[in-house]
């Protein structure tokens, strides 16, 4: 059995930039008792044979550690050039054997990165040669980091990584430094800057959401909402004419495109339209989060018999991050949300069937696997079904946006 766990990095402007894949040996989530050389050389295995790699980074770079004489030995060529960024460990010695191995890396054309950077002179004669300077900004002095922008100021290639982001100030102050990438709990535990309630518009399209959850669709009164607001109309019909569906003929009204979409994908669209309105000043991966809980739940529900609650887990995971895309408690938003008790509960304190999906899916999200095989376990689940389900999960995520895309 193979366990990595992943962390974004993302870009100034809190769009997702790539993943970091870390090695895990077992359930818990830390870095096992195993030295580095061990570990470098299971994750490229792994990554080999049993984990889909654009699959489970959203074809997104995946940064991975390789240790000194993982480097000299060539491992990293043993994955694809364009799907992978090359860290060098900071336990890495600045060797002309190593300096030779990073040539060719960067002839083949990987990207590389210095990881946990230390700022020694030594490592000037690799700076042609690097891309990404990963600082830990939790130890690393504003003196040194200015000291680090000086001495890189003729390898223009090179951009600045800031690690272990933790405070909204400390965000802040690297984007100010001019750090390009980002990385650290901020990002995924979003800081309460403000409260901010929903407008009106956002207020309407959150209780068509809680309708079409909660009663079979009246064509005719969901055509007076999209009727009744120009720009839904238009998404509407961006979304249904998109390549997504295949369709062969375009379709040319509103009624034809809620009658074609069908109840389920009709609220799948409110769905998205929901999470891509209220989370518009957040990360996208925080909106892409959320519709992969929402999946998660659905197939979890089918995965146990469970059909009749599909669709209510999958709301709730689409509900489970709008406490940090609008800086605001759960307790306070749910009081404006016509939800029932079950939904309420499960989102509030993660209990009852569909809070068990939600809890599920976090640990997932945390590579908390000590909490995964229990709950598999708890739950009847066959081994490493919550694992197949999330990668599904996370792959029709990233289609539904990339659907919505021209939206």
């Amino acid at each position: 059995m193979f366990f990595a766990a992943r962390q974004p990095i993302l870009h100034a402007d809190q769009t997702l930039f790539a993943y970091e894949l870390l090695f895990r040996e077992g359930l818990e989530n830390v870095f096992p008792d195993i030295d580095a050389e061990q570990a470098t050389s299971r994750m490229v295995e792994g990554l080999q044979s049993t984990l889909d790699l654009p699959r489970l980074t959203q074809d997104k770079p995946a940064f991975i550690n390789f240790t000194h004489d993982s480097l000299l030995n060539g491992y990293p060529m043993m994955l694809s050039q364009d799907q992978i960024v090359v860290e060098i460990l900071e336990t890495a010695r600045p060797t002309r054997r190593l300096l030779d191995s990073v040539k060719e890396l960067k002839e083949r054309g990987y990207q590389i990165a210095l990881d946990d950077y230390e700022h020694d002179s030594v490592w000037a004669h690799f700076f042609p040669y690097i891309d990404i300077i990963k600082v830990d900004v939790m130890v690393t002095d504003e003196d040194t980091i200015r000291q680090i922008i000086h001495d890189i100021r003729l390898f223009p290639q090179i951009k600045l990584l800031a690690e272990k982001v933790e405070t909204h100030d400390q965000f802040q102050r690297m984007i100010s430094l001019g750090f390009s990438y980002f990385q650290g709990y901020f990002f995924s535990r979003p800081e309460v800057m403000q409260s901010k309630r929903l407008d009106h518009s956002s207020m309407a399209l959150t209780n068509l959401v809680v309708q079409l959850s909660k009663n079979s669709v009246a064509v005719d009164d969901v055509l007076k909402v999209f009727e009744g607001d120009a720009n839904l109309s238009f998404k509407l019909l961006r979304y249904v004419n998109s390549p997504l569906f295949r369709r062969r003929n375009e379709i040319q009204t509103i009624r034809q495109a809620i009658v074609v979409l069908g109840e389920q994908e009709l609220k799948r669209f409110v769905y998205l339209l929901f999470s891509a309105s209220v989370g518009e000043s957040k990360p996208a991966e925080l909106s892409n989060m959320s519709l992969v809980r929402a999946r998660f739940g659905e197939l979890l529900m089918s995965a146990r018999a469970m059909d009749s609650q599909a669709e209510s887990a999958f709301l709730v995971g689409l509900l489970s991050t709008l406490d940090a895309m609008l800086n605001t408690s759960m307790e306070e938003l749910l009081q404006s949300l016509a939800l029932v008790d079950d939904m309420k509960n499960a989102l509030l304190h993660g209990t009852g069937i569909m809070g068990e999906s939600l809890q599920l899916v976090q640990a997932l999200e945390q590579a908390n696997w000590t909490k995964v095989m229990n709950m598999e376990q708890r739950l009847g689940l066959a081994d490493e079904l919550a694992k197949k389900l999330y990668l599904e999960s996370l792959e029709w995520a990233a289609e539904r946006q990339k659907a919505s895309a021209a939206v």
